[in-house]
């Protein structure tokens, strides 16, 4: 994650696991000016495809409205 001590977090969570679901939240949140860290996604036992994922970005406290 982002090393600067006044970053700011966002975390985004879908609940519809698709390619389509996940390039939308990418574009929406990166145009508002945050940078991608990292997905997590959620498995149920004996489940392979994810009922849910985390998407987590960040940016620099000074970086608001760009």
């Amino acid at each position: 994650m982002a090393e600067h001590p006044a970053a700011r977090y966002k975390v985004v969570e879908i609940a519809n696991v698709h390619d389509r679901e996940i390039e939308a939240e990418l574009n929406r949140v990166t145009a508002e000016g945050y940078r991608f860290e990292s997905i997590h996604f959620v498995t149920q036992p004996g489940n392979r495809r994810p009922s849910m994922a985390f998407l987590f970005f960040s940016r620099a406290a000074g970086e608001e409205g760009r």
